[in-house]
């Protein structure tokens, strides 16, 4: 029997991986989330979202695309891990998630080049953007991997535009190191519509992600799993961030089916967290 059931819970609540279903809104999460769909509804352009490790923008990236999938006047692609090498193939990949038929003008030509993607993805965004009034968006996550040549491509395809709004919508979510990457592209930073930056949860927010996670996954009881004084600690060693939560809550869960006891208290997280600190080594002189 897996350990979640044990406690009385129908499925795993402090999993690591993004998925939409245990997406805790808290202000800042809420707020991101809205202005987002403002941002994308009126079709302004380019909207960045920043924030540290852990601090929930892929389960962000998550919620939004699964809403805005939901509605059938949105083509949408997601692009995970842009590590692309050159402009060429983050091109061709742009074309392929939209399904986009790209051919050369030179006759006999060895391979397709850059003009002949941007040419191509120019006639599909007019296509779909204008003629079929649809809301093309595009959300890359963990951004800050990419490099200045696909940073340069994205300022480009964000030049396309009627006099009322941009044809492409383009979300960039990434690590605090993309901001002076972007800064330092002047006519891409100019077009930015929306910056926010998601800062970590407080510590009533981290009992009200505790329990909300633990609701999601079936728990009923009237007893709470987390004591208020467990839920300080977790928030002090934490700082805060949605993943390190996660990941203390679960080590707390499996903690209490181990030793046989019901409820994670102060005494029980700061044992976690003297297990999870690594002693330093000592320099020798």
């Amino acid at each position: 029997m897996s350990y979640y059931r044990i406690l009385g819970l129908e499925k795993e609540p402090f999993s690591t991986s993004p998925d939409p279903e245990f997406f805790y809104q808290s202000k800042e999460h809420k707020s991101a989330l809205y202005r987002l769909r403002v941002a994308i509804e009126l079709k302004r352009g380019l909207s960045l979202i920043l924030g540290d490790v852990g601090a929930g923008k892929t389960t962000l990236s998550r919620k939004l695309s699964q809403l805005l999938r939901a509605d059938p006047g949105m083509i949408m692609a997601v692009v995970l891990n842009p590590m692309y090498e050159t402009e060429e193939e983050f091109l061709a990949d742009m074309a392929a998630r939209f399904h986009v038929s790209v051919t050369s003008d030179k006759a006999g030509a060895d391979g397709l080049n850059k003009l002949d993607y941007m040419k191509a993805i120019e006639k599909f965004l007019f296509e779909k953007g204008v003629e079929e009034n649809q809301t093309i968006v595009v959300l890359i996550d963990e951004a800050q991997k990419l490099n200045n040549g696909c940073l340069e491509i994205l300022r480009s395809l964000l030049n396309y535009e009627t006099n009322e709004y941009k044809i492409l919508q383009l979300i960039l979510m990434g690590q605090m190191e993309l901001l002076p990457q972007i800064s330092c592209i002047k006519n891409l930073w100019d077009r930015i519509a929306l910056k926010y930056v998601i800062n970590s949860l407080e510590e009533s927010e981290v009992k009200e992600l505790i329990n909300f996670r633990l609701r999601q996954a079936g728990y009923v009881s009237r007893y709470p799993l987390f004591s208020d004084n467990a839920i300080g600690a977790i928030h002090n060693y934490t700082q805060g961030y949605p993943r390190r939560i996660a990941m203390l809550c679960h080590d707390a869960l499996e903690y209490l089916v181990m030793h046989k006891k019901e409820i994670a208290d102060k005494n029980v997280i700061q044992e976690l967290i003297q297990k999870d600190v690594k002693p330093v080594k000592q320099q020798v002189s």
